[in-house]
C-alpha cells in the first residue's frame, strides 16, 4: 500500500476541539447549489464528481449549512459520500431561514435550531454531527438561549462540538460562558482581515478559525500587484498564493476554499503545497 501522503495532507493537520484531526485545507460546500444558494445545482453529476474527488485529494473537513440550497448542499454529501470515510469530518450550520434566493434571515430561537439540527442529522445520514456551527447570531434572541439549546443536542450525543460563524471578540466571549465553543467562521482573506483580532484571539485560545470567501484577493492580482509577481514566480495562481498566505498566517486557520468544478477543486488543493519563503508572505501581508 503507498505511503506517499496526499496532496490535502501538505497543509498540515489541526485537531479540532481536541479529539477530531484535519489536514487544514478544507472544502466549503455552498457552491455545490443552484444559482443565489437556492435549489439544485445546475450540474448535479458535476457537484457528485467534486465531492467524491476532494475525499480522493486527502480532504479531511468539509463545512457545510442546512440554508445551501436549502439541505441541497447536505443531500448531495450524503448522496456522494455515504458511507463516509472514517477519517472524514463533516461540519454543518444552523441559524438562518431562507425565504428566497440570495435572501438570508436570522433565526437563533431554540426550537428551530432544534429542528434544523435534527434534519441535518437525516441529511448527512449520521447519528452525530462532528460540528455545528450557530450561522449567524440572532439579535432578537440572547445568544444564551441559542448556545443553551446547541448544548443540550451535545448533551444528548446529537452534536460533538459546537462553533459559531460571524462575531465578534466581545460575542465570542460571551458565547464561551454559555457552551463550549471549538470553533469561529468569520469573513477573512488576503484582502479583508477585519477579522485579525478575532484571529488572534483564537490562535491564543487555539480555537480554530475558518475563513469564509478565502481566495478573494481584491486589486493584489492585478498585473503590476504583488500577488500577481509571486505567483508567477511560483508557477501558482493568485488563489492558491491566496490560499498559500492564510496556511502560513495561523497554525488555526482551516481555509475551506469552495467550488463547482473538479479542475478548480484540484487547483485549490494544489495550494497546499506551495511554501511561501518569508519575503514573500511579508510581502504579501504587508500590501494591504
Amino acid at each position: 500500500m503507498s505511503t506517499t501522503p496526499s496532496p490535502a495532507a501538505s497543509s498540515g493537520t489541526f485537531l479540532l476541539g481536541g479529539d477530531l484531526p484535519v489536514h487544514r485545507l478544507g472544502f466549503g460546500a455552498m457552491r455545490i447549489t443552484g444559482p443565489g444558494v437556492w435549489g439544485e445545482p445546475q450540474d448535479p453529476d458535476e457537484a457528485v464528481r467534486v465531492l467524491r474527488r476532494l475525499v480522493e485529494l486527502g480532504v479531511t473537513f468539509i463545512d457545510t449549512a442546512d440554508s445551501y440550497g436549502p439541505s441541497v448542499s447536505e443531500r448531495l454529501i450524503k448522496q456522494a459520500l455515504h458511507p463516509y470515510p472514517v477519517d472524514l469530518v463533516i461540519a454543518t450550520k444552523g441559524g438562518f431561514t431562507r425565504p428566497g434566493p440570495g435572501l438570508w434571515q436570522p433565526n437563533g430561537r431554540p426550537e428551530y435550531l432544534r429542528q434544523q439540527a435534527e434534519l441535518s442529522l437525516r441529511n448527512l445520514g449520521v447519528e452525530r454531527i462532528d460540528l455545528y456551527q450557530l450561522h449567524r447570531i440572532d439579535p432578537t434572541v440572547p445568544v444564551e438561549e441559542s448556545l443553551g439549546e446547541l448544548a443540550r443536542l451535545q448533551q444528548e450525543g446529537k452534536i460533538r462540538h459546537i462553533g459559531l460563524s460571524q462575531v465578534s471578540v466581545a460575542e465570542l466571549e460571551q458565547a464561551r460562558g454559555a457552551a463550549e465553543i471549538v470553533s469561529v467562521q468569520n469573513l477573512y482573506n488576503l484582502a479583508d482581515r477585519t477579522s485579525e483580532d478575532v484571529l488572534d484571539y483564537c490562535e491564543a485560545e487555539n480555537l480554530a478559525f475558518i475563513p469564509w470567501f478565502p481566495i478573494a484577493t481584491g486589486t493584489l492580482a492585478e498585473p503590476s500587484g504583488p500577488l500577481a509577481t509571486i505567483s508567477k514566480s511560483h508557477g501558482a495562481t493568485p488563489s492558491q498564493l491566496a490560499l498559500a498566505w492564510l496556511l502560513r498566517r495561523s497554525p488555526v486557520i482551516l481555509p475551506i476554499p469552495g467550488t463547482s468544478s473538479v479542475a478548480h477543486i484540484e487547483e485549490n488543493v494544489a495550494a497546499a503545497s506551495v511554501r511561501l519563503s518569508d519575503e514573500e508572505f511579508e510581502a504579501l501581508t504587508s500590501a494591504v
